[in-house]
């Protein structure tokens, strides 16, 4: 692998991601809620039914559904018709990916912001390799980016210059919005029947959250991915100056208490979050910044697969 295929891990490039596509071809992604199509398709249906994309007409054999008769033909011709439907194979997998300032931040290997990018990658290199559509939903404090859900080659590399076009270490957004109004507005794109994967850090999570998530879930597929770094659970013993970009303080985890104060702080932001996704009945999975994003996928899919819906 070229030094432009592994990235500085600071800014999200497309070859590290093109690349991550060979690792991504054994991955398989949940499916445990019917499909809401009325299509057989690739996955198992709610409902039993013809497809919707007429392909052609022809010639009756007996033995062919008489609600396919292609009436007009029949009566131009003589002889009796019948509609060919295709039927819908492709399934919609939308990888949601939050780009607050919070995911700009990382201690070892690489930006949580980086990370992030490449889960969404390999999600989308895992979706259409099985021949679902992926789209994206990328947001930020005051501003989001849709991507409808595409398949194929075509499809996975418009997703990937979304994550580097927006994943932009030089243009961190400002300001604060809780992830609800994400939430909300995927809530309202999303088409039934879709898997969706919800990448963030979740220092934004909100009470709102449990609304948008439950009824979320009521016609989807949701999983949902935590982005840590190593200092966010456990700070060695030192000196440490932190800023929020406006005040600056200094933080000594010499100290018995201020190191208490973080370890709870820490324990609650990873125990949070998880406990709201597994009450939604949601899949849950954390990527360190330390971790390979293609392992992680792959390790936890396969649990996901194994749980009972």
């Amino acid at each position: 692998m070229t030094t432009e295929q592994q990235g500085d891990g600071i800014h999200l490039s497309a070859p590290e991601l093109i690349a991550l596509k060979p690792r991504c071809n054994a991955l398989s992604l949940p499916m445990h809620r019917p499909a809401a199509s009325a299509l057989a398709g690739a996955y198992r249906s709610r409902f039993r039914g013809r497809g919707v994309d007429f392909v052609e007409s022809r010639s009756y054999i007996p033995g062919d559904d008489i609600r396919n008769m292609d009436w007009r033909v029949t009566a131009r011709t003589g002889k009796p018709h019948t509609k060919i439907f295709q039927e819908e194979r492709e399934r919609p997998v939308l990888v949601v990916v939050d780009s607050s300032a919070s995911l700009y931040f990382g201690t070892r290997k690489r930006l949580k912001s980086v990370a992030a990018g490449q889960m969404a990658a390999a999600i989308a290199w895992a979706a259409v390799r099985r021949g679902d559509r992926i789209g994206a939903f990328l947001f930020a404090p005051d501003t989001h980016r849709e991507l409808r859900p595409a398949g194929g080659r075509r499809g996975a590399m418009r997703v990937i210059q979304g994550l580097v076009d927006w994943l932009n270490p030089e243009s961190v957004p400002q300001g604060y919005e809780p992830l609800s109004v994400s939430l909300e507005r995927v809530r309202h794109a999303v088409r039934p029947g879709s898997l969706v994967l919800i990448i963030s850090d979740f220092f934004n999570l909100d009470e709102q959250c449990h609304r948008h998530l439950s009824r979320l879930r009521q016609h989807n597929d949701v999983i949902g991915c935590q982005v840590m770094d190593p200092a966010e659970k456990a700070l060695p013993a030192g000196r440490f100056p932190i800023s929020d970009g406006e005040r600056s303080a200094m933080l000594d985890t010499h100290q018995q208490q201020s190191r208490h104060r973080y370890d709870q702080m820490s324990a609650t932001h990873a125990d949070v979050p998880r406990r709201m996704f597994q009450r939604h009945k949601c899949g849950w999975m954390v990527l360190n910044t330390t971790d390979d994003p293609v392992d992680v996928l792959g390790r936890e899919l396969r649990l996901l697969i194994g749980r009972p819906a």
